[in-house]
């Protein structure tokens, strides 16, 4: 299983550099970033430059939208990225959470998402693509095969994740739900035709090592995030029917609101329906054994990515401990397999 870490942007440029050098010396596989604008600073400048200072890391969003960019504008983004990196780039694409309403916008639809995604990579690879009635190419670029990971919940998007994308990015870290989903991202790439290994999965959630109490205080931020996806989901799709577990919908019963302007803050205001089970079952807590114990769960779950949401402070020290306690597990075992 890769390890990676995630900013959201809101730390200055030289802590974040220095952390995405220490990941790469401790082990770690991909440093994402949220592509949310306005919210936080612009993440491919700062991808760039952390590009430029690393040498295996691979770096991309997690995630971003089609709407907010031209998308040839976005293409020649990506492509750049991927140039400057010699290919260490990989595209995360979700519909649009806190990048578009904090603005007042909707979120995409899957089938923008879909187009975007291809049109996207058709262009990175140096094709020629069709936009608004001309054939446009990228001829400056190298040209590469630049792999995309889609964040999907519901049963729709999950069915055209395991259709079309090369990972799928799952914003938990509960080992019974991830299953629940990825099952049916890995059934609509059998109907599809795809080789079963096609699809990797992401489990994505933070983590805090130390007194259980503290671990609560420092992640409770992130069940009220996933809250807005499974609000969105019991709109679409309601409670009834088995189209999303209870296990996941009763939490949210007394949500009363969220506010974008503290999305991913571990002091918002808006974190009181959030119980202590249900972050410790979306997250990872606790001492280094309970750690290794959860993440041979997700493993074992289908998960071939656990992303560490890096924002709830002490981040150096998080690195360090999974660079020293954790990934040495899993480098062996990727060792033992011949991976």
């Amino acid at each position: 299983m890769e390890l990676a870490i995630t900013f959201k942007g809101d730390i200055p440029l030289e802590r974040t550099v220095a952390l995405c050098k220490q990941a790469e010396v401790a082990g770690f596989d991909y440093a994402w970033f949220f592509d949310s604008h306005v919210l936080w600073r612009e993440c491919y400048t700062t991808m760039a430059v952390c590009m430029r200072e690393t040498k295996r890391i691979r770096f991309g969003p997690c995630v971003t939208n089609p709407l907010v960019r031209d998308w040839t504008v976005a293409s020649s983004v990506f492509a750049n990225m991927c140039d400057i990196s010699d290919g260490r780039f990989d595209l995360g694409v979700g519909r649009g959470d806190s990048s578009r309403r904090l603005l007042g916008f909707k979120p995409s639809s899957l089938e923008e998402m879909r187009d975007f995604t291809t049109f996207t990579q058709n262009m990175v690879a140096r094709r020629s693509v069709e936009y608004h009635g001309k054939f446009q190419e990228l001829t400056w670029t190298d040209g590469h095969i630049m792999p995309a990971w889609v964040a999907a919940y519901g049963p729709k998007a999950l069915s055209q994740a395991g259709e079309y994308a090369d990972g799928l990015i799952l914003q938990i870290g509960d080992p019974w739900l991830v299953k629940w989903f990825a099952d049916q991202a890995k059934e609509a790439v059998r109907k599809a035709g795809r080789p079963e290994n096609a699809l990797r999965i992401m489990s994505a959630s933070p983590v805090w090592i130390g007194d259980i109490n503290k671990c609560r205080e420092q992640t409770r931020w992130f069940p009220a995030m996933v809250g807005n996806h499974v609000a969105d989901l019991v709109e679409r799709y309601g409670k009834e029917g088995g189209s999303v577990p209870k296990r996941l919908t009763d939490y949210i019963e007394g949500r009363k609101g969220y506010d974008y302007k503290h999305h991913a803050d571990k002091d918002a205001d808006h974190l009181d329906f959030i119980s202590d089970e249900v972050v410790d079952s979306f997250s990872i807590l606790g001492p280094i054994e309970n750690h290794l114990a959860k993440l041979k769960e997700l493993e074992a779950a289908g998960v071939t990515q656990f992303n560490i949401y890096l924002m709830c402070g002490d981040e150096e020290r998080i690195v360090a401990e999974y660079g020293q306690h954790i990934i040495p597990h899993f480098k062996k075992a990727r060792a033992t397999v011949g991976v």
